[in-house]
């Protein structure tokens, strides 16, 4: 004979099967979660504003290139434009260094 799945009669000849208590409902409590406030230094502030106020620009690396430029010996590397192209458009890293 096989064995029936389920709860077992605790004696043989008892067939009362013993109820379990259903669960007691729950419910979710939620909690609104607000990002927590920082505190800014006004020197911080300041600083910020000032690096957003103009772009990050290197004079001297400019003025290097537009002097290469006027003289003629700046290198026009067509390869190295195509790569630098490709890695914009494909958002990668360029492997060679200008």
């Amino acid at each position: 004979m096989v064995d029936s799945i389920g709860a077992k009669p605790s004696v043989a000849g008892d067939r009362s099967v013993a109820r379990i208590a259903a669960a007691t409902p729950t419910t979710v409590v939620q909690t609104p979660v607000l990002p927590k406030q920082m505190s800014v230094e006004p020197e911080s502030i300041a600083l910020a504003k000032s690096m957003a106020a103009s772009p990050p620009i290197d004079a001297s690396r400019v003025a290097a290139i537009k002097k290469a430029i006027a003289a003629g010996t700046f290198p026009i590397l067509p390869a190295t434009i195509a790569d630098r192209l490709m890695a914009l458009r494909l958002d990668w890293n360029s492997n060679e260094t200008a």
